[in-house]
């Protein structure tokens, strides 16, 4: 489909040779909207984001973005090219200041100094909890605005595609909302297309438009949010564990 950012077709991919974790995987993220993977632990999710992301190459299978493939690309060129990863730790430099990590995340670019100017203000603007907080380290910030200052540091380069890796993990229940408006505002000001895998599947299931369960690298079920109501996930992820 024209509107389809990334597509990704009958995908094998694993850390061993002759091991795949992914076994024939095939997903597509609309433009602009929120792609959400679920499934449980050990289904490939964060697997597939590596190799989307040029981590893992694939042993099968083709993937492609704004309709090129993707094959031979180092994850430089991915993220020189519109992607950008956000993976599940909180990936800031802590003695560095927001601004300095800020501008970290625009080191494709760090030469265009008018390029770097005009998208520090267009981050500080759409996160003024940053702008406040532009002078003081990473790790001085809460968990709520570490998770931020990660989606930001990544938004400096203006990516069509973000992939997003279980954004809520460990953070405490009331800062999940926080997270999660982050995500959204990227996607308002910007036009992000995001890919987000999440364990926090009640909550994530509010922000997306299309799901996809995996299951041992397998799509299991898939469609948009509409069709994945709680009692059905909850029956798919009971039929995951008992197999």
């Amino acid at each position: 489909m024209t509107d389809m950012l990334l597509t990704v077709t009958d995908v094998h991919a694993g850390y061993l040779p002759g091991v795949d974790i992914l076994q024939g995987l095939s997903i597509s993220a609309r433009a602009n909207a929120i792609t959400l993977v679920i499934g449980p632990n050990g289904a490939g999710k964060s697997t597939l984001l590596r190799t989307v992301f040029a981590f893992l190459a694939p042993n099968r299978g083709t993937i492609t973005f704004r309709g090129k493939p993707t094959t031979g690309l180092r994850p430089s060129d991915l993220k020189a090219s519109g992607i950008s990863y956000v993976t599940q730790d909180i990936n800031s430099f802590p003695g560095l200041t927001v601004e300095e990590n800020l501008r970290m995340g625009a080191w494709v670019f760090r030469r265009d100094r008018e390029r770097l100017r005009r998208q520090l203000e267009r981050v500080y603007a759409t996160f003024p909890a940053l702008a406040a907080k532009r002078r003081a380290r990473a790790g001085e910030l809460s968990g709520g605005q570490g998770r931020m200052l990660s989606v930001a540091r990544e938004m400096m380069t203006e990516p069509q595609l973000l992939l997003v890796d279980e954004p809520t993990a460990g953070l405490a229940p009331n800062l999940v909302d926080q997270v999660y408006e982050v995500l959204q505002t990227a996607r308002r000001t910007t036009g992000t297309t995001i890919l987000l895998v999440d364990q926090n599947i009640e909550d994530a299931l509010r922000e997306a438009d299309d799901v996809y369960m995996l299951d041992l690298g397998r799509i299991k079920a898939a469609g948009p949010v509409a069709e994945f109501p709680a009692e059905r996930v909850r029956a798919l992820i009971q039929e995951c564990l008992l197999g």
